[in-house]
């Protein structure tokens, strides 16, 4: 069983990890909204690559899990910001792939927009990128954005304990943080999953990446997989060996570079 550890991060907050070492690149799990280091994706994919003797990563967000911080108050350039502390201060400068699940494929992206030489591969799963904006607010009733304004805060149900708390400087962070109407500029094979079946990020949603991203020539090729009768969570059998395939096609990739 991996140790939990805690990294200093802006504020004087601290960032719950768990990880192990191995051969480079180095995988890190970029989690979903209100998710943690403890999911089953997460947990899998660090035994996969436990087995193979790859270094792993997975960490919670501020606000999430183990980690310091009121969720209420996150924001996503505080998650991507995460990402980057956790491969500035445990990657050294070892080149990382990105998992980035649902939100974190957002976090994920905005990261690797940040520091593309040291990305090595990217794969997305049901990816969100600009969902704050263009899945949730898009979808608010008038009542909802009132609530918004006057409270600072909308509530809305989730698949976890607490319901989804939507503050305003969430929302406002979001809008400024879009990228899906502008070209992604990267240098590394990536691979998206998405679930045919997954009604909280469609494969329509998920497939908008496909129409921005721009891969240098030469650095690997864009997959997009559409996984028949997958979900959102996209965790059976089958769905964890489609992950693993990307995972293993980057890593081929990168030793044949």
């Amino acid at each position: 069983m991996e140790t939990i550890e805690y990294l200093p991060a802006q504020g004087g907050h601290k960032l719950a990890y768990k990880r192990s070492i191995g051969t480079g690149p180095v995988i890190i799990w970029c989690g979903g909204l209100k998710s943690d280091m403890d999911g089953s994706k997460a947990v899998h994919l660090h035994a996969w690559a436990q087995q193979r003797g790859q270094a792993f990563i997975r960490f919670d967000y501020f606000g999430h899990g183990q980690s310091s911080g009121e969720f209420t108050e996150g924001t996503i350039s505080q998650w991507a910001e995460d990402v980057l502390t956790i491969m500035t201060a445990l990657c050294a400068d070892e080149d990382v792939i990105l998992i980035g699940s649902s939100m974190g494929g957002w976090a994920a992206l905005l990261a690797a927009m940040e520091t593309p030489a040291r990305i090595a591969g990217m794969v997305l799963i049901n990816p969100a990128p600009d969902f704050t904006e263009k899945l949730t607010v898009a979808n608010w009733t008038q009542a909802q954005i009132k609530a918004l304004e006057d409270d600072g805060i909308v509530y809305e149900p989730s698949g976890y304990d607490e319901p989804y708390a939507y503050s305003k400087a969430l929302i406002d962070d979001g809008r400024a943080r879009q990228i899906l109407d502008a070209p992604i500029h990267l240098s590394c094979p990536l691979h998206i999953l998405s679930g045919s079946e997954d009604s909280v990020v469609p494969t329509a949603y998920a497939a908008k990446l496909l129409g921005v991203l721009n891969i240098q020539k030469g650095c690997g090729d864009v997959h997009f997989i559409k996984v028949t009768g997958a979900d959102h969570s996209l965790s059976r059998p089958n769905d964890l060996m489609q992950i693993e395939a990307a995972l293993s096609s980057i890593l081929a990739h990168k030793n044949n570079v």
